[in-house]
Formats: structure tokens, C-alpha cells, sequence
């Protein structure tokens, strides 16, 4: 606040300059921490030496299949294996986008390869185009 010796009265002027600094450090901590948040359920992932780059898992419909057997579809868990073809339609009917359907396979390293293939089976009734598996990156033996 200022005071104008000539004309008595009081100017109140607020300093917005900290409140500009303090918004942009909070809007850089989001942009940095926003990348590093997970969806979906936590799996432990194969390696394989033979990979292609695809877009990571929460860019395309992903179904996660935990080490325990649980099964979840984006971050819903599903109860029931035959209603997954029908979320996963439900889910592209949401998007409403065009092009061939893409869903990613998420399963830990320790599930029975069985269970992989049933989940496998269930998002194919779906209708799915394309189904890519998720693995970790060998490192160099």
C-alpha cells in the first residue's frame, strides 16, 4: 500500500507478483509429476529381446491380469471374464474413434500362461483388431 502525500488518501494496490510465482512453481510440479502417475493395476512384466515401441498402457484400453489371477480392465476390476468383450465394446463406443480397434495385454511374469490365453480369447469375442502384448525392454545380455 502507497500513500499520496498530496491528496491524502490511502492507494491499495495488491502484489500479485508472488502469487504469478507461487502459481507457476505449483503449475511446473503438476507437468512434472503428471507423466510418473500409473493407471491401472500393478503387474510385474516379462522381458523379451524382440520388442516394438507402442503407445504406452492408459493411451489405448489396457487389460491387467495381476499376479494373483484378478483381472482389470483399465482400473475396473472385473469380476465376471464374460463381461469383459462387453466393456471393452462399451469402452470403444465412449471413444466413438475411428480406425482399427487396439488393446493392450498387461499380465505378470507368474501367471499361468492358460489364464493369459482365456483373457486373450475373451478380448478377441470383442471384436479387437489388434491385441499387443506389454513386456519389459532385455537388457543386453
Amino acid at each position: 500500500m502507497g500513500v499520496d502525500v498530496g491528496s491524502k488518501s490511502a492507494k491499495s494496490e495488491p502484489n500479485v507478483v508472488p502469487l504469478c510465482d507461487i502459481l507457476l512453481v505449483l503449475l511446473i510440479i503438476f507437468m512434472v509429476v503428471t507423466p510418473m502417475i500409473q493407471k491401472g493395476a500393478t503387474v510385474t512384466l516379462p522381458e523379451a529381446k524382440n520388442t516394438i515401441d507402442q503407445p504406452e498402457p492408459g493411451q489405448l484400453p489396457t487389460v491387467y491380469i495381476k499376479r494373483t489371477g484378478e483381472i482389470f480392465f483399465e482400473s475396473t476390476p472385473v469380476k465376471d471374464l464374460n463381461k469383459l468383450p462387453d466393456m471393452i465394446t462399451e469402452k470403444f463406443d465412449e471413444m466413438q474413434k475411428a480406425g482399427e480397434k487396439k488393446v493392450l495385454l498387461k499380465a505378470d511374469v507368474d501367471i499361468e500362461y492358460g489364464k493369459v490365453v482365456e483373457v486373450m480369447n475373451k478380448i478377441k469375442d470383442a471384436e479387437i483388431e489388434v491385441l499387443g502384448l506389454i513386456t519389459e525392454k532385455k537388457a543386453s545380455d
